[in-house]
C-alpha cells in the first residue's frame, strides 16, 4: 500500500484543509488527555513551516448526533490545541456557510482556523456529497491525519478526497508503515497476542493474522470459549456458547496452517466479578465451578514470554485479564513488559491495550502504539479503510 503523503504535496501559499482526530476526553471544560492533539502536531507544524501556508483544521468531538449542541462544541479543544501549538487558534463559528468562508478568506499566512464540530451536521456521517463539497471549498489541498476515524466513510474522512488533491499526514503514514507489513510480509517469527473479552469481536482478526503468523496467543475473556471447546472446565468465566463452533473451526484451521496457538494453562480467578474480589490462583487449565477467570497465571506468562523470546514481529491487541482491577492486572502488565523488552518490531493497537501500555509507562518502549481503536482492529482484519483508500497512489 503506497500513499500520497504531505511530502509529495506543494503546500506553499496554499490553504490546507486537515482532518485530525481531536475527539479527546473533556471534564469541567478542560481536556484531560491531550494525546490525540499532540499526535497531530508534527503534521500541523510541517504544514505551517511551508511558506505562506494557511491551516484549516477539522475534527469531530463526542456524539452530537447531527445537531448543533453547545455541550459538544470544540471550544475546550481549541484552547488546549492553542496551548500545545504555541500560537493562536481561531475557532470558527460553524463548520460550513458564509461566515466560515469569510473567516477562511481572512486567514493570513501561518494562521490557524479550527472548524466547529463536523458532527454538528448529520451529512458528515452520511458522507453527503454536497456537504463534502462545501468542506472541500474551504481549502486548496486536503490532508487526512485522523487514523482513528479512517475506517469510517464520512464526508470529512473520505468525501472531501474526491474534490481536492488528497494526502496522508505523518500519523496515518506511520500507522500504515507499521501495520501493513503484518498483513503482507512480516518478519518471522511473527507472534500475535490477541486478548479482550469476546471471540465475536476478535474472530476476524484471528483469522486474518493466522495467514501470516507463526504463533497466536489468545488471552482475556475470550480464551475461555476456546478452552471450553478443548474440553476444559471454565467455571463461571465469560463464555460465548454461540461461538463454540467458530472457535473449534479456528483452532482446526490454525493447526492445518502450522500456526501454534497458545492458550492459558493457569489462571487468577475470583468468586465474583468485582474490583474488591480476592484473587485466587488456580494452578491448572481447569477452573473450579464456583470461580470466574479474571487473569492469566504465572505459568501462562512464562509460556508467552517463551513465544516472544525470538520474535521478529509482534502485534498485541486486547488485554489478557481485567487489567482495570489492580488485583487482576499482573498478567497484562507482565506481557506488556515482555513486549516492550523484545528486540523485534512491536505494534500495539486497540484502545484497551494502548491504555495498558500507557498505564504501565511502557509506551515509549513500543515501536508503534496505534492511535485508532476500531480502525486498527479493522486494519488487522484486512478490511479496506475508506479514509486510507482515498489517499492511495
Amino acid at each position: 500500500m503506497v500513499l500520497n503523503t504531505i511530502r509529495d504535496a506543494n503546500l506553499a501559499g496554499k490553504t490546507v484543509l486537515v482532518r485530525v482526530d481531536f475527539n479527546v476526553p473533556v471534564k469541567d471544560g478542560k481536556v484531560t488527555d491531550a494525546t490525540r492533539i499532540t499526535a497531530a502536531l508534527p503534521t500541523l507544524n510541517y504544514i505551517l513551516s511551508q511558506k505562506g501556508a494557511k491551516l484549516v483544521v477539522m475534527s469531530h468531538y463526542g456524539r452530537p448526533k447531527g445537531k448543533k449542541n453547545p455541550e459538544f462544541s470544540m471550544a475546550p479543544v481549541a484552547a488546549e490545541f492553542q496551548e500545545l501549538l504555541g500560537k493562536p487558534v481561531i475557532l470558527a463559528k460553524d463548520v460550513i456557510g458564509p461566515e466560515v468562508e469569510a473567516q477562511v478568506k481572512a486567514l493570513k499566512a501561518g494562521e490557524v482556523l479550527l472548524l466547529e464540530n463536523v458532527r454538528f451536521y448529520a451529512e458528515e456521517e452520511e458522507n453527503e456529497a454536497g456537504f463534502a463539497k462545501a468542506l472541500a471549498s474551504l481549502g486548496d489541498v486536503y490532508v487526512n491525519d485522523a487514523f482513528g476515524t479512517a475506517h469510517r466513510a464520512h464526508a470529512s474522512t473520505e468525501g472531501v478526497a474526491h474534490y481536492l488533491p488528497a494526502y496522508a499526514g505523518f500519523l496515518i503514514e506511520k500507522e500504515v508503515k507499521f501495520m501493513s507489513p503484518l498483513l503482507e510480509n512480516p518478519e518471522k517469527p511473527f507472534v500475535a497476542i490477541i486478548g479482550g473479552s469476546k471471540v465475536s469481536s476478535k474472530i476476524s482478526v484471528l483469522e486474518s493474522l493466522a495467514k501470516t503468523c507463526s504463533t497466536i496467543v489468545i488471552g482475556g475473556g475470550m480464551a475461555y470459549t476456546f478452552l471450553k471447546v478443548l474440553g476444559h472446565n471454565v467455571g463461571h468465566s465469560l463464555l460465548e456458547a454461540d461461538y463454540l463452533d467458530t472457535a473449534k473451526a479456528f483452532l482446526a484451521a490454525a493447526e492445518k496452517k502450522g500456526v501454534k496457538v497458545v492458550l492459558p494453562v493457569d489462571h487468577v480467578c475470583a468468586k465474583e466479578f468485582a474490583e474488591t474480589a480476592e484473587p485466587i490462583l488456580v494452578d491448572s487449565v481447569d477452573i473450579p465451578e464456583d470461580l470466574i477467570g479474571m487473569d492469566i497465571g504465572p505459568k501462562t506468562v512464562k509460556l508467552i514470554k517463551a513465544a516472544l523470546a525470538d520474535a521478529r514481529s509482534i502485534v498485541w491487541n486486547g488485554p489478557l485479564g481485567v487489567f482495570e482491577f489492580e488485583s487482576f492486572a499482573k498478567g497484562t502488565e507482565a506481557v506488556a513488559k515482555a513486549v516492550a523488552a523484545s528486540k523485534g518490531v512491536t505494534v500495539v493497537g486497540g484502545g484497551d491495550s494502548v491504555a495498558a501500555v500507557n498505564k504501565f509507562g511502557l509506551a515509549s518502549k513500543i515501536d508503534h502504539v496505534s492511535t485508532g481503536g476500531g480502525a486498527s482492529l479493522e486494519f488487522l482484519e484486512g478490511k479496506e479503510l475508506p479514509g486510507i483508500k482515498a489517499l492511495e497512489k
